[in-house]
């Protein structure tokens, strides 16, 4: 058996401990299937194996304690202690990347990276304790992140309970779809803002002379 059959076989006996230890462990680093197990759960609700209103309250747990965990122990033991972890296990590429994604986008990197970038939010909890970013931002924008992520997945399942292993097939290419089309709007949104104040100068500016713009004079 997979992993992903293995936890979906223990998550169908022991039912929401084993989401909720999936989910935190998952956040602090570990490579799960929480995606999947998310519409999973989403889809026992709808068959009334387990209770919608426990299955979020319990994911969202989940995620926001292990996200503080990675936080917590990257921010009180500071560069040194991450650079000697992954020294014996690895990831020191991706804890660049994140560093860089840290310092770049700052709140919206925390927020996007909980529902929509899902594989680098434990990067992005180590990093933002290392560049000591500001723990109450870090809470709000993580809170937010995390109630959107366990919305969308379990609602995902609830709705479509029939189809959840063609959900957990398509859902990371739809992240990535999602991510170009954002992508694509803040750079649309750049070009109108990079325009706008070159027609607004022109309307103010007169007719060319011979030794440049004349001024634009009004008549009384």
């Amino acid at each position: 058996m997979s992993v992903t059959e293995q936890l979906l076989a223990a998550f169908l006996i022991y039912g929401l401990p084993v989401l909720f230890g999936v989910i935190l462990i998952a956040s602090i680093g570990l490579p799960l299937p929480v995606s999947f197990m998310l519409v999973a759960a989403g889809s026992f609700a709808k068959q009334g194996e387990l209770d919608l209103a426990s299955v979020m309250i319990v994911a969202c747990c989940a995620a926001i304690t292990g996200d503080h965990i990675g936080y917590g122990l990257s921010r009180w033991g500071g560069r040194r202690l991450v650079d000697r972890v992954t020294a014996r296990i690895g990831g020191a590429s991706k804890i660049k990347k994140a560093e860089a994604l840290t310092q770049r986008w700052g709140a919206a990197g925390v927020f996007f990276s909980r529902w929509l970038v899902t594989e680098l939010g434990p990067w992005i909890n180590i990093t933002s304790g290392i560049t000591a970013f500001p723990w109450r931002r870090f809470v709000i924008w993580d809170v937010l992140g995390e109630i959107l992520w366990v919305t969308l997945y379990v609602g995902l399942g609830y709705m479509f309970s029939d189809r959840v292993q063609y959900l957990a097939e398509i859902l990371g290419n739809l992240a990535w779809v999602i991510l170009g089309l954002i992508v694509a709007a803040i750079l649309g949104w750049k070009v109108l803002k990079y325009f706008s104040p070159r027609a607004e100068s022109d309307e103010q500016v007169g007719p060319i002379g011979p030794i440049g713009p004349l001024p634009v004079t009004t008549d009384d």
